[in-house]
């Protein structure tokens, strides 16, 4: 099998591994003809699953394998994360699948720096050639107005297809409630400060402490707030967009729409936030959220779908110049019990 790639967008690829690295320290990155995943399924807390366009972040791409040209990794988002990091000043940076003299499959970021520049890196010289492709590093930092080319090693683990092929999304219900949410490092912003007032309670016992509660309603309003024995606070957005769906994309046509819960919650409720009608609920816990967030880094509009008292399902657009082929990054929050 083999892999390699230019990378054209190492800010982007950069604050996603950062991102996502919050949420757990490995992910499994599937790599196909057309598109980059990335999912992180951990053993408590939030669910990712990212499609990513392959021009959002690579300009020359290619992926061989004997099934379907499809390589399965599991990648540590760390080491990936900190390789990442060191090449945020390179002139150009590639990245390819490949092994170790102890056949120990790696992912080899290769990354050429400009004259002078001071970026530390761990160079590996190899001219391995093996069934994960050529690799050859050439360090050149001799001399002070030369570019210099050096190789950051990201150890891995290759998956076969049957150990990836049971895992799939969480299936969900139909949102009772869909909104375009604010900036999310405001919402964020504001739900670390309501989870660090909270937390003096949490160290006394009381593991319910930190637990958040996002509220929305079809008419463009938000709420975010929290509930203990010593305090009561919420924060209240107006305002907010929630988009129209498409017929095309409900089960059912013009009349799945007309029958689909957010049409129910149209006709509850009120624009100004006061009616307690027409709220679709779920209690999130306030550091897992604060993680999620984190996302925030990346830009792009974020559409929240709530179903009440079960899930809220993030979709996380990252900027592109076309909607018909955006990346987007799905997050799987379940809601705890009251």
């Amino acid at each position: 099998m083999r892999f390699k790639a230019t990378i054209s967008n190492i800010a982007t690829f950069t604050k996603l591994t950062a991102s996502l690295n919050s949420l757990g320290p490995l992910a499994w990155l599937k790599l196909s003809e057309e598109h980059v995943c990335f999912t992180i399924i951990p053993e408590q807390g939030t669910q990712v699953w990212a499609v990513l366009t392959i021009d959002s972040i690579f300009s020359t791409y290619m992926t061989q394998s004997a099934a379907n040209n499809t390589i399965n990794l599991e990648v540590p988002l760390g080491p990936l994360n900190r390789a990442l990091k060191s090449a945020l000043h390179a002139t150009s940076a590639q990245i390819r699948l490949t092994k170790k003299a102890d056949n120990m499959p790696i992912l080899a970021l290769t990354i050429v720096n400009p004259p002078s520049s001071t970026t530390s890196a761990i160079p590996n010289l190899s001219t391995e050639d093996d069934e994960y492709g050529s690799f050859y590093d050439d360090d050149s930092s001799a001399g002070g107005n030369r570019e210099t080319v050096i190789t950051q090693e990201v150890p891995i683990r290759v998956l076969a297809p049957d150990t990836v092929a049971g895992l799939h999304e969480p299936q969900c219900r139909e949102p009772d409630v869909h909104i375009i949410l604010p900036p999310l490092m405001q919402l964020k912003s504001i739900s670390d400060r309501f989870t660090k007032l909270a937390l003096a309670e949490a160290a006394g016992g009381n593991s319910k402490a930190t637990r958040l509660e996002m509220a929305a309603n079809m008419h463009g309003c938000l709420r975010l707030s929290i509930k203990t024995d010593a305090m009561r606070i919420s924060s209240v957005w107006t305002d907010l967009q929630n988009p129209e769906l498409d017929p095309e994309q409900v089960l059912g046509g013009e009349v799945g729409l007309a029958e689909h819960p957010s049409t129910r919650m149209k006709l509850l409720g009120s624009a100004d936030g006061r009616s307690e009608e027409g709220w679709a609920a779920v209690r999130i816990d306030g550091k897992d959220w604060g993680k999620v967030m984190s996302v925030g880094r990346l830009g792009g509009r974020v559409i929240a779908c709530f179903c009440h008292e079960h899930a809220l399902i993030l979709y996380v657009y990252l900027p592109s110049d076309s909607e018909e082929d955006e990346s987007v990054l799905t997050y799987y929050v379940s809601s705890y019990s009251a």
